[in-house]
């Protein structure tokens, strides 16, 4: 039986990774003022979570923190939502918007659900990998070709797509997988649209 409290947690952090999936709207119809949007809730985080290191919370936001954050970010600054918003922005200026919009939809889904599918379903360890299990990494790679196909509508792009953003997702890269998934599973996709 796995412990709720960890997989509510774990429900409540990865939510906030599922609803990054709306920001490609808002790249379409806003995408200046959604990369300055961005680019201002980094730099206010950045001084809620000091003053929240220095013993002063600030009160929804260093709830959040606190609420979504992992034992390992116990009494550190939590580096996971400014990875998350750098990897989104920096996909969204490098590449195609189509391209942009698949790799955030990887990290948004893929990544997202991937933690769940493994705290709820993962038996099997991968080795080597920081706990992460067969069952998170199938989830992940799931969620991805979905995600892309339903962008796309390319079987074998989608495909490949998802075995990339699950090989990413495997590797214990801690919070820099946030910036890694969107920017090199998009960059993937730009690749194979010139082969199918």
């Amino acid at each position: 039986m796995k412990d709720s409290k960890t997989i509510l947690k774990e429900l409540f952090r990865k939510s906030i990774h599922i609803c990054s999936a709306t920001l490609p709207w808002f790249f379409v119809n806003y995408y200046w003022y959604t990369v300055y949007g961005l680019y201002i809730i980094v730099v206010l985080y950045y001084f809620c979570e000091i003053a929240r290191l220095e013993g002063h919370p600030i009160p929804v936001v260093s709830l959040i923190t606190e609420t979504a954050s992992r034992s390992r970010d116990e009494c550190k600054f939590v580096l996971g939502p400014v990875t998350l918003v750098f990897g989104i922005v920096l996909a969204a200026l490098l590449l195609p918007l189509e391209c942009a919009k698949i790799g955030i939809f990887a990290l948004a889904f893929g990544d997202g659900l991937a933690s769940l599918g493994g705290k709820l379903f993962g038996h099997v360890k991968i080795p080597h990998a920081g706990g992460k299990t067969l069952e998170g990494s199938l989830t992940c790679f799931i969620a991805v070709c979905v995600s892309t196909w339903y962008v796309c509508r390319n079987i074998p792009a989608s495909l490949l797509v998802a075995f990339s953003a699950m090989i990413i997702e495997v590797f214990p890269l801690g919070d820099w997988d946030n910036m890694l998934i969107p920017i090199m599973t998009g960059s993937i996709y730009w690749l194979l649209k010139l082969v199918f």
